[in-house]
C-alpha cells in the first residue's frame, strides 16, 4: 500500500513510524515532512499542509491507497472533503466536523446546547463590550481566540490590567490573525488536566491511553503557553471510575451532539479535560491527534494503527478493540531558545549514532541542509521513552535528551514530576 500523511511535525513523525509497522505498507509520503521524517518516509517539502489542491493532485498521481490528514489547518480547510471527492480513503474529520476545534464559539455553544459540562462563558465580537464585561469579572480568567492559533490562542490574565492587554492582543493587534475576530471569555477552572484522544467513526468511540501535557514554557508551569513542552502517559489522575464518568457525560454525548447537528465526527477526537471538584469539564476539543500527546500515546498502542484508521474510515470500529501496553511513556520536547516568542533557526543538530531500543526521537522542527539536520522551528524534537514505570520512562527520556545537541537547546526539567507525586499519593 502507498500511504500519504499530511503534515510535518513530531505528531506526524509518530504517526508515520506507527504506520510503518504494518507489513502491507510499501511507501509513505509526507507532505511536507521534515528533515528527520525523511528517514522514515518520502518527504515532499514543496507541498505545504495547507495546499489542498496540490495534496489531492499528488495523491491521485501517486496512486495513494490511504491518506491521513493530521494537522488542524488542512482539516478545517476541507482537505478530507477534497480527498474523498477524489475517491481516496482518508482518516480525519471533514470541514464541518473540524469546526469543533476550528471555532471555540461553535464548540462552546454545542456544549451549552447539549448539556456537556464545561466552563461558564460569554462570546464577544466587539472589543469594547468584552472590556466592559471584564470590569465585573473575577480573576484569573480565560480568554480564547475563536479560531486556530497553533495552540497559543489561550491567555489566562491574572488581573483586569492583564485582561485588557489580552483583548487588545487578540482582537485589536490580531496577534493570531482572523482567529481573533471573536473571543470566548470563560471562568477559570481548577484541578488536574487530562488529555484523552479517541478514535471514532461517528458512532463508536475507542479512547486511547490518557496523557498529561505540560503547556507552559518554564519549569514549575511558569511562562507563556506553548504548543506543549512534554507529556506523560497514562495520566495518574484519570482513574477507571473517572474514565467511565467521562464516557457517559462527555464523550458519547459529544458524538451524539455532532450527529444531531448534521456534522458527525470521524477521525481522532481530542478531549482536553479539567477534573474539577465539581466533576470533569471540557476545556477544549481538538479535531486531530494532539502534539506532543501523540508521541506518548501511539508508542503504547499494540494494535496496528492502519487497521484502526481503516475501521474509522469504513465505520466498522465497533468490530475492533485496540489493545494498549501496560507500561508508561514520557516525552521531553527540545525547543529553540526563546520559544514560543522569538527564536533563531538554522542551528546544526547532532544526534547520537543510535538511541536505546525503548527511546525514539520524533523530529518536529528540522530540515536537511547540505546533508545535515538543522533546526527550522520552535519545537525541534520530542524525545520519547517507554518503560514499565513512569519514573523509568522519564529517566530514559531525559538521558537521551542530553545526547541531542544544537545551539540554544531549551527543555523543561520537570516533565512528569506532578504525575509522579500523584502516583506516590495513591
Amino acid at each position: 500500500m502507498n500511504l500519504l500523511v499530511v503534515g510535518g511535525g513530531g505528531r506526524e513523525h509518530a504517526i508515520i513510524k506507527k504506520l510503518k509497522e504494518n507489513p502491507a505498507v510499501e511507501t509513505i509520503y509526507a507532505l511536507p515532512g521534515n528533515g528527520g521524517i525523511a528517514q522514515d518516509a518520502v518527504c515532499v517539502p514543496e507541498i505545504g499542509a495547507r495546499d489542498i489542491r496540490a495534496i489531492v493532485d499528488f495523491a491521485k498521481s501517486h496512486a495513494i491507497d490511504f491518506a491521513v490528514v493530521a494537522p488542524d489547518d488542512p482539516l478545517a480547510l476541507g482537505c478530507v472533503d477534497a480527498l474523498h471527492e477524489a475517491g481516496i480513503p482518508c482518516f480525519g474529520p471533514d470541514a464541518k466536523a473540524a469546526r469543533i476545534e476550528a471555532s471555540k464559539v461553535f464548540s462552546k455553544n454545542l456544549m451549552k446546547k447539549y448539556g456537556i459540562p464545561t466552563a461558564a462563558y460569554e462570546v464577544f465580537d466587539d472589543p469594547a463590550k468584552a472590556l466592559s464585561y471584564l470590569e465585573g469579572a473575577s480573576f484569573p480568567i480565560v480568554i480564547k481566540a475563536d479560531g486556530l492559533a497553533l495552540g497559543k490562542g489561550v491567555l489566562i490574565p491574572q488581573s483586569l490590567e492583564e485582561a485588557r492587554a489580552a483583548v487588545k492582543t487578540i482582537m485589536e493587534d490580531r496577534a493570531f490573525g482572523d482567529s481573533g475576530r471573536e473571543i470566548v471569555i470563560e471562568e477559570f477552572l481548577t484541578g488536574p488536566e487530562v488529555s484523552v484522544l479517541a478514535f471514532t467513526d461517528g458512532i463508536t468511540l475507542r479512547p486511547m491511553v490518557s496523557s498529561m501535557d505540560h503547556k507552559r514554557a518554564g519549569d514549575g508551569d511558569t511562562g507563556l503557553n506553548t504548543g506543549g513542552m512534554g507529556t506523560v502517559a497514562p495520566n495518574p489522575y484519570y482513574t477507571a471510575q473517572m474514565a467511565q464518568l467521562c464516557m457517559d457525560t462527555i464523550f458519547l454525548p459529544t458524538l451524539s451532539a455532532m450527529r444531531a447537528e448534521g456534522c458527525p465526527f470521524k477521525g481522532c477526537l481530542y478531549f482536553g479535560l479539567m477534573l474539577t471538584p465539581g466533576g470533569p469539564r471540557v476545556i477544549e476539543y481538538n479535531c486531530r491527534f494532539g502534539d506532543p500527546e501523540t508521541q506518548v500515546v501511539l508508542p503504547l498502542l499494540k494494535t496496528d494503527l492502519l487497521s484502526v484508521m481503516q475501521a474509522v474510515e469504513n465505520e466498522t470500529l465497533a468490530e475492533l478493540e485496540p489493545a494498549w501496553s501496560d507500561g508508561a511513556a514520557a516525552c521531553v520536547i527540545l525547543a529553540s531558545g526563546g520559544y514560543p516568542t522569538h527564536y533563531e533557526t538554522g542551528k546544526v543538530m547532532t544526534l547520537p549514532a543510535a538511541f536505546p531500543e525503548n527511546v525514539t526521537c520524533y523530529h518536529a522542527g528540522d530540515r536537511l541542509e547540505n546533508g545535515q539536520l538543522v533546526t527550522s522551528g520552535g519545537r525541534v524534537a520530542g524525545i520519547s521513552a517507554t518503560a514499565p514505570t513512569l519514573r523509568e520512562a522519564l529517566q530514559d527520556a531525559y538521558a537521551a535528551a542530553e545526547a541531542v545537541d544544537f545551539e540554544g537547546k531549551y527543555l523543561r526539567h520537570d516533565i512528569g514530576q506532578r504525575a509522579l507525586r500523584a502516583l506516590e499519593e495513591r
